[in-house]
């Protein structure tokens, strides 16, 4: 089922980070946040309080192996089958 397009970011990237089994922390440090500002800027991004700009959310995805598109989708179908495709290419 779809969910909310304002939240699609957040829902999918909490998705894509326990997947990976990755703590905020970790993702944003090898994201390349701060050390210091990793975890609650990635906590931000999780809750839907902030949207990270594309340049983030292309090292976020480069860390989680996942193409950038899957954050945007709002079908989870079709967000599932980026995913296969990806993985198939890769």
């Amino acid at each position: 089922m779809a969910q909310h397009s304002s939240n699609i970011f957040s829902i999918r990237l909490k998705i894509a980070r326990k997947k990976k089994d990755l703590s905020q922390e970790r993702l944003g440090i090898l994201a390349g946040i701060d050390e210091s500002s990793a975890s609650a800027r990635m906590n931000q991004y999780e809750t839907g309080k902030h949207i990270p700009d594309i340049l983030m959310t292309s090292k976020i995805a480069d860390v989680l192996g996942i193409p950038v598109a899957y954050f945007y989708i709002d079908d989870d179908l079709m967000a599932e089958m980026i995913l296969k495709i990806h993985l198939m290419t890769h």
